[in-house]
């Protein structure tokens, strides 16, 4: 209930009698509800989050027993001819006024329907962006052990699946193969489609795996993540079948005196663009600055890719909590990238890292 109690203090600020939870993040996070949304078109339920009194989980009878074993502190509450005339009865009798959405995660049609239902009602539909995001950023203790659980587990995964790897199997079916064992161990499923990218496709910092065969000598880069306990880990290793050449050897060692550097960087009151500042003036000062591209890091939790964003452009300072990826990375075209990643957790005096095989961090 601390997590309601603190979100219902903002409604009060905001006089808002009532918010609807739509973001499958935030909805677990505020009532623990597990089940996924196969689209933001097709929702496995919504939260309605009164200013007081009982919170409600809105669902329809396809997750009754889910939702009924996960939201204990939730009135579950189904609508068997869909969400708004469930409202158009409920939001009545709560004495609701002004109802706050999420409209960051709500198609502009359902907003436009929902606002017709309240306006007859004579009901203020009022869209609100990030209220629950803010409250999701400085992770508590509790939350920083379960990421933690997270990236050793997908740790694990990367490990076993590393010591099958062999010339001549695909970007593909190495990737299937690291998400089968994802779910074999335990997690949920994977928190992103798998990347692994071999000689010239990992170039593209958001390659496809695809039929391209792994050759001996060259880079791969491997980026996976997984979700166990709800919460997400994040992590790119890049590695060489056999021995790496001179090249691939100072490319390797130049993304992670970068990270490194960062990692050194990181605490409580730096900003965003200082962070990533520190790993793209290593990269930089080595002629190749115009190969990194993509920002060093951004947040995660419940979501892959939350708050805070590592880049060129966020001024904003981090906070004690929060959970950032650190990955540098040098892509040349037509032959190649390499990007290191790790989690850390932002702490008053410095970053601790979550990862603790360092096996892949050194060629």
């Amino acid at each position: 209930m601390e997590k309601l109690n603190a979100l219902r203090k903002t409604l009060k600020s905001r006089k808002i009698d009532a918010l609807l939870v739509t973001q499958p993040e935030n909805r677990r996070y505020l009532s623990r509800y597990s089940a996924t949304d196969s689209s933001i078109s097709e929702s496995s339920g919504v939260l309605l989050i009164p200013r007081s009194g009982i919170p409600f989980l809105l669902t329809d009878s396809r997750f009754e027993l889910h939702a009924g074993s996960e939201a204990k502190d939730f009135e579950i509450m189904l609508y068997p001819k869909g969400l708004l005339p469930l409202l158009q009865k409920l939001l009545p009798r709560l004495g609701v006024r002004r109802l706050g959405f999420e409209s960051h995660y709500m198609l502009h049609a359902t907003a436009r329907k929902l606002s017709a239902v309240t306006g007859k009602l004579g009901i203020e539909s009022v869209p609100l962006v990030g209220l629950v995001e803010k409250m999701r950023v400085r992770k508590q203790q509790e939350e920083i052990g379960k990421i933690e659980k997270s990236v050793l587990l997908n740790e694990e995964v990367f490990q076993e699946v590393f010591a099958t790897l062999r010339e001549g199997q695909t970007e593909r079916e190495v990737a299937m193969r690291i998400e089968n064992t994802m779910l074999v161990k335990g997690a949920e499923r994977p928190s992103f489609a798998t990347i692994v990218a071999g000689g010239p496709n990992g170039a593209a910092p958001h390659a496809v795996p695809g039929s391209r065969p792994l050759m001996r000598g060259e880079p791969i880069i491997i980026d996976m993540g997984l979700i166990l306990d709800g919460y997400c880990s994040d992590m790119t290793r890049t590695v060489v079948l056999g021995t790496p050449d001179q090249k691939t050897v100072d490319l390797f060692r130049l993304v992670r005196k970068a990270q490194l550097a960062a990692t050194a960087r990181i605490k409580a009151g730096v900003t965003g663009k200082e962070a990533d500042r520190a790993a793209r003036e290593v990269i930089t000062e080595a002629g190749l600055g115009d190969k990194f591209g993509h920002g060093l890091g951004h947040g995660v939790g419940l979501a892959i890719h939350e708050a805070p964003s590592l880049n060129r452009r966020n001024g904003k300072k981090l906070q004690t909590g929060m959970i950032v990826t650190i990955e540098p990375g040098v892509y040349l075209p037509g032959w190649g990238g390499i990007r290191l990643e790790n989690m850390g957790v932002v702490e008053e005096n410095g970053c601790r890292v979550l990862n603790r095989d360092t096996t892949f961090l050194d060629l």
